[in-house]
């Protein structure tokens, strides 16, 4: 099943929406509950200590964004994300790393911080956070990713409602050293129940695969051969054979199979300048869509591997430098991109 399901049968609607918040966008991600269709919630990139996540919402009546709530974040969010609540059963949470991982309780004309996690309890200095992903099977797991070489799998509890509020705190399940240096990105995989295998990339260039039941060995899935840092892990969302990673600096994603370890089986090496952002079709094995300085975001069909994939099946050019994409999991003909201070949402 690899064709990419076209657009419902409704009237002609606009193919690109576009909102320019106040500042640089640097993070961003798509709200998952099925109520809340075209919220998303950005991060500011501001080279000082207060920086801003903003919370967003399309009017489909006038097509116009407009910004539902702001609040102050210490320093640049590294990565923000909803809860993967796909039946809106939890409550309605946003999480977000940089100096630690703190997740917020969004309601309709607020944000509150409900609790801030770290685990570096006996030091004045925290370790920065350089991601995090949310478990979709399991939404009381999240793991981030530090420059201090660990990765951090924390429990978080969405409590019983007491005086009809849920309290939301969270605890370490474990932390471990994930990489010799820097982590960079760490991303859940659906093989195995979804729930206890992880992967990690960092600064010496490596994959490595992890297992919550046997954490005293991990799996060097695929090194860099020059030793660069691998900055980004995509996992197929399809496929769990299947994972997207990318090296500083370069113009190519790597896409390799677990099976097959340290041999891409792909290199996509369209791009004129370097890729920042790597996003899996949410309903599809084999598109993928990546974005980079070029202003170019392509959608690739990988069927064909392990033969070359010589070009992408769209592509799409913005007015600047496009830092980030993602692709919505609830509305799978919809990538959302940033560059500068805009956002803008496509239709595929």
């Amino acid at each position: 099943m690899c064709a990419l399901p076209g657009p419902g049968g409704q009237g002609k609607r606009k193919e690109i929406y576009k909102y320019e918040a106040p500042w640089t966008v640097y993070s961003m991600n798509w709200s998952i509950r099925p109520d809340k269709r075209f919220r998303l919630a950005l991060g500011s990139f501001v080279e000082e200590y207060n920086n801003k996540v903003q919370i967003v919402s399309l009017d489909e009546e006038t097509s116009e964004f407009t910004s539902k709530s702001t609040f102050d974040h210490p320093y640049p969010t590294t990565k923000i994300m909803w809860i993967p609540d796909a039946k809106g059963g939890y409550p309605d949470l946003l999480a977000t790393s940089g100096d630690y991982l703190r997740v917020w309780r969004v309601s309709e004309n607020e944000s509150r911080l409900e609790c801030l996690l770290n685990n570096n309890k006996n030091s004045d200095f925290c370790a920065p956070l350089t991601s995090f992903d949310w478990n979709e099977v399991d939404p009381n797991l999240l793991g981030t990713s530090s420059i201090d070489t660990t990765c951090t799998i924390w429990g978080l509890e969405t409590g019983q409602v007491l005086g009809r509020v849920n309290v939301v705190s969270g605890h370490v399940k474990t932390q471990l050293i994930a990489h010799d240096k820097e982590v960079y990105d760490i991303a859940f995989s659906r093989a195995g129940g979804g729930r206890d295998m992880f992967a990690s990339v960092g600064a010496d260039g490596s994959v490595r695969m992890f297992d919550l039941r046997h954490l005293e060995h991990s799996t060097i899935i695929y090194e860099d051969a020059q030793h660069h840092p691998l900055l980004r892990l995509c996992w197929n969302k399809q496929d769990p054979n299947y994972l997207a990673t990318m090296a500083m600096d370069a113009m190519e994603v790597i896409i390799l199979d677990v099976r097959v370890p340290c041999t891409p089986v792909a290199r996509l090496n369209n791009h004129r300048a370097c890729v920042n952002g790597i996003a899996w079709a949410p309903h599809s094995s084999c598109h993928i869509c990546t974005a980079a300085d070029d202003h170019q975001a392509l959608i690739w069909d990988i069927q064909s591997m392990p033969r070359a994939i010589e070009d992408p099946i769209l592509a799409y050019t913005a007015a600047g430098e496009i830092n980030q994409i993602q692709w919505s999991s609830t509305q799978p003909d919809w990538i959302a991109i940033c560059y500068n201070n805009c956002l803008e949402i496509l239709r595929v």
